[in-house]
């Protein structure tokens, strides 16, 4: 599992171009990335899945889909600052945010309101941009992956390591929320 940055749809005549944008640490959010932009391509859009960083330039795309995985219950840095550098454009085009962590392992009522709490700082630090959908799933535990300090965390918590990815609800999500955010038009 690798920190993903990919291309699809560009051979569709007159494609409507989506951004999923995203920030990891071990690389199953990039996994949830990809799924989600493969639903898009297969719905005629042209979209690129990019790590933060590496997003220079908004200005090519019609539709936004910005995603992080969550450390110590928040979206990752890189995430959070990606949102409020670029909240002048991301305010004016259709978006939607996801979260991958563990807490979405058991989903459940309570574990979805804990992991929308996540969200909490972008929504405060950002007010104006109002994501049309948030994603919740789950993600990996490869304790190989994490230092021996987080490890130990996980460990006394009683989390097992283990691959909680659901293809299928991420698939689902893009499948009701894609369509619709890549057919939006920007706001004025």
């Amino acid at each position: 599992m690798g920190f993903q940055e990919t291309s699809c749809g560009e051979n569709h005549p007159q494609p409507r171009r989506a951004l999923v944008a995203y920030a990891s640490r071990c690389g199953s959010t990039g996994s949830v990335a990809k799924a989600i932009a493969d639903v898009l391509c297969g719905t005629g859009a042209s979209v690129d899945v990019r790590l933060v960083e590496n997003v220079k330039d908004l200005s090519p795309y019609q539709a936004v889909i910005v995603g992080s995985a969550i450390r110590r219950g928040n979206w990752l840095p890189e995430a959070t600052a990606f949102v409020k550098r670029n909240q002048d454009t991301l305010s004016q085009l259709p978006i939607a945010y996801f979260v991958v962590c563990l807490t979405m392992k058991d989903d459940t009522p309570e574990n979805r309101d804990k992991a929308l709490a996540y969200l909490d700082p972008v929504r405060k630090g950002v007010p104006r941009i109002k994501p049309a959908a948030v994603g919740l799933f789950p993600g990996v535990l490869d304790f190989s992956k994490l230092s021996f300090v987080n490890q130990s965390v996980f460990k006394a918590k009683g989390v097992s390591e283990g691959d909680y990815r659901n293809l299928a609800a991420e698939k689902g999500w893009a499948s009701n929320v894609g369509p619709a955010l890549v057919a939006a038009q920007p706001r004025e």
